[in-house]
């Protein structure tokens, strides 16, 4: 990384935290559908963000000029670091009055960067790229057309990690323009003063999915190598699109932030137990995963929703169904690969009885991972309630354990029931259930089973889950 970009200061205040940034490797068509993916939501949405953005060259921004005259009417303030070599000071954008130029000189790092950070009251979102060097790309040597440029760095919806962007950003504007980085200051100031839960992630997410798709159809490069290459990073980046959607959910649920990586570790091993295949148990991780994207449940999808909700997959569903859609596993089911997920998570409402929702499905006609992760979610939840209650770690399993019992044979299957028994006598002998987390910036982990190899304990996590 340049010493002194944007980039480089981020991962460096990370490195030895508790949370250290993890960065890929996007090509350069991956990254223009998310830039365009989040520039357009601006167009439909109503939050007046503040908006930073930075090309590596100025021929860049004149490309884009125009549409960022449309930008600027949603935006509160509009602000662009590029290199001073193509004269765009004359374009019409940049006469708008919230938009401010910031011409970087060809020694600034930041002029090799390629940036979009967005903060808004009710959402934030960013890309952090620089290009490869000569040097990183490798006896490939540089790459022989424009697609297939590969940039390293990140992309996010974080809040915390948004905010310090913005932070770094505007103080390296302040030492070419004071004035401009004192009036930003004030827009963070008041933004992030009035700055809520996201409310309208799921809409962005949906976006950013539509456009890596659309941004996939619309490759046409000869190769096949280099077109299967370009294929994976979009789809990885699809992928993350949900995951760090998920991710948000438990960060921003103070109480349980831990609910996915808990509700992965006990769905697996119920899986185990249940002696499923692989193909099975790397679903319910999914699934598991993605269990709470309540957001996406909520909003109406961006996407043009299939005239049949029954699709076939190589390692089908444990049932096949047709039920009413819900607009965010819709939103789940335009990737191939995450149909059965979506599938899975649409059904974890139904009940064992038949009086759940959204199909009315009752016993075996339940998909038999909706009913593990109804289950194994409905326990985790309630441990994580009981655990404050200054009990030991026995009475707070058997605590949990006889709640779900109450509703065996009504809400859960009942032979269930007796495996999460098993499981809930495991881990009050002592069983150990290690928490992983994907890693974001390595999507496709979910394509090819590849997992963080740092696993961490329950115990490190908390001592109510061992």
């Amino acid at each position: 990384m340049l010493e002194g970009s944007i980039l480089q200061q981020l991962e460096a205040a990370h490195r030895h935290s508790t949370r250290p940034i993890r960065l890929g490797v996007y090509y350069k068509n991956t990254l223009v559908s998310l830039c365009h993916a989040l520039e357009d939501h601006i167009l439909t949405d109503n939050s007046k963000p503040l908006v930073i953005a930075a090309f590596q060259q100025g021929k860049w921004y004149l490309q884009e000029a125009e549409r960022y005259a449309d930008i600027a009417k949603c935006s509160r303030e509009i602000v662009i670091m590029a290199a001073a070599d193509a004269g765009f000071v004359e374009h019409s954008t940049s006469q708008l009055p919230n938009v401010d130029l910031v011409a970087l000189d060809t020694a600034d790092p930041v002029a090799q960067e390629w940036h979009l950070i967005i903060l808004a009251p009710d959402y934030t979102a960013m890309v952090l790229c620089q290009e490869l060097s000569e040097a990183d790309y490798g006896v490939g040597g540089l790459p022989d057309t424009d697609l297939e440029r590969k940039f390293y760095g990140l992309w996010t919806f974080e809040p915390e990690l948004v905010k310090e962007t913005v932070e770094l950003a505007i103080a390296h504007i302040q030492k070419y323009n004071p004035e401009l980085a004192k009036k930003l200051f004030a827009h963070q100031e008041s933004i992030q003063s009035g700055l809520a839960a996201p409310k309208n992630l799921g809409t962005v997410v949906s976006r950013v999915v539509d456009y890596l798709q659309t941004g996939q159809e619309n490759l046409a490069i000869p190769a096949a190598l280099r077109q299967q290459a370009l294929d994976r990073n979009l789809v990885s980046n699809e992928i993350q699109a949900f995951l760090r959607m998920a991710q948000l959910m438990d960060v921003a649920d103070v109480n349980n932030p831990m609910a996915a990586a808990e509700v992965v570790a006990l769905s697996e091993t119920m899986g185990q137990l249940l002696e499923l295949p692989a193909w099975q148990i790397k679903r319910l991780r999914l699934a598991g995963l993605l269990h709470r994207i309540d957001p996406l449940q909520k909003a109406e999808s961006v996407l043009t929703p299939g005239t049949s909700t029954r699709y076939q997959e190589e390692h089908a569903p444990s049932c096949p169904l047709t039920c009413p859609l819900v607009p965010g596993a819709q939103v789940l089911r335009t990737m191939p690969r995450l149909r059965a997920v979506a599938q899975i998570i649409t059904h974890q409402t139904e009940w064992w009885d038949g009086t759940g929702e959204p199909a009315g499905l009752a016993g075996d006609e339940i998909p038999l991972e909706s009913r593990i992760v109804a289950l194994v979610a409905d326990f985790q939840w309630r441990v994580n309630n009981i655990k404050s209650a200054n009990k030991t770690r026995e009475e707070i399993f058997t605590q949990a354990l006889d709640e779900c019992r109450q509703q065996q044979s009504t809400r859960f299957d009942p032979k269930l029931v007796d495996a999460l028994a098993l499981l809930v006598m495991g881990l009050q002998q002592g069983l150990d259930l290690p928490l992983m987390s994907p890693k974001v910036s390595s999507g496709m982990w979910l394509l090819d089973s590849r997992w963080d190899s740092h696993s961490k304990s329950s115990e490190e996590i908390g001592s109510y889950l061992k």
